[in-house]
């Protein structure tokens, strides 16, 4: 199996791809570049912000959350007007938005992290009706965040540490339970863990930064599958497609000058099957 390029477009830092169960779309971003985009109507379409953008999770038919630099925004898509629904360290100038998904409950969690990956700079946050929590402290590249199938534990990283936290979560309402533990380490690798995704059969299946490539892991953390990506810096995977078998993936061109594909978007028709992301509920 191969990859295709699916946007010709090189991101400087693709990033957040969300398939819109109820639009049938493919929604990504280029977070140094502050943009939005999506294909439709045969063509390419995007949405320049003033301020770094991230991760998205679908409200309904034609709005998004929109994790911002300084907030979670509600998003018009045929209109293109935001409105802040939540401030996210808006009085830090040092941090921006990351990686960031929505849970089973209409939850939707977003990490943060420095403008120059300043260490521990970062956190990860709830939010859920309304409210923002902080989950996580002295975070310094926020990535991999995803929830398995029965809805039982997320999953998240900070980068830079190379390992992958597993976090038991309450059945009523989704917030944490207990400490999270080390569910798998990478750290001995010569790649970094990016954003991730975990597919309808509990698989994690995560994008490898600095290896061009998504691996596949079993829930027992053993290696089972690995699709190799024709950029070096894969950043982040999402299931959709009709049948949501088919691995779109977004990667970077920041730092690279002699790489031909750096930045674009691909795609991939698999056997395996992803979740529908959840909606978030404002």
């Amino acid at each position: 199996m191969t990859m295709r390029v699916f946007s010709d477009t090189a991101c400087r830092l693709g990033e957040g791809p969300l398939w819109h169960p109820d639009r049938a779309q493919l929604f990504w971003f280029d977070i140094l570049s502050k943009r939005l985009l999506t294909r439709e109507g045969g063509g390419e379409r995007t949405w320049q912000f003033d301020t770094h953008v991230s991760a998205a999770g679908w409200i309904d038919a034609r709005t998004l959350m929109i994790a911002g630099a300084t907030g979670l925004m509600r998003f018009d898509i045929d209109t293109g007007k935001a409105e802040t629904l939540a401030p996210l360290e808006a009085d830090n100038p040092v941090t921006r938005s990351n990686d960031g998904r929505a849970d089973p409950w209409g939850g939707f969690w977003i990490g943060t992290m420095g403008l120059n990956a300043e260490p521990g700079a970062g956190a990860i946050y709830r939010y859920y009706r309304g409210e923002v929590r902080r989950l996580v402290a002295g975070v310094t590249i926020s990535n991999a965040i995803c929830f398995a199938v029965d809805g039982g534990h997320a999953f998240y990283t900070d980068t830079v540490t190379g390992r992958i936290m597993r976090q038991r979560l309450a059945e009523a309402d989704g917030w944490p339970a207990g400490d999270p533990e080390v569910w798998l380490d990478l750290s001995a690798e010569d790649f970094s863990p990016d954003g991730a995704v975990i597919d309808a059969q509990g698989y994690f299946c995560n994008a490898q930064w600095g290896a061009g490539r998504v691996a596949r892991y079993a829930p027992d953390g053993s290696l089972a599958e690995v699709w190799q990506v024709p950029a070096s810096q894969s950043s982040c995977p999402a299931f959709g497609g009709p049948d949501l078998t088919t691995l779109f993936v977004t990667s970077a061109a920041v730092g690279l000058t002699d790489e031909a594909a750096a930045g674009k978007t691909f795609a991939l028709e698999t056997v395996v099957a992803g979740q529908a992301e959840h909606r978030v509920i404002p």
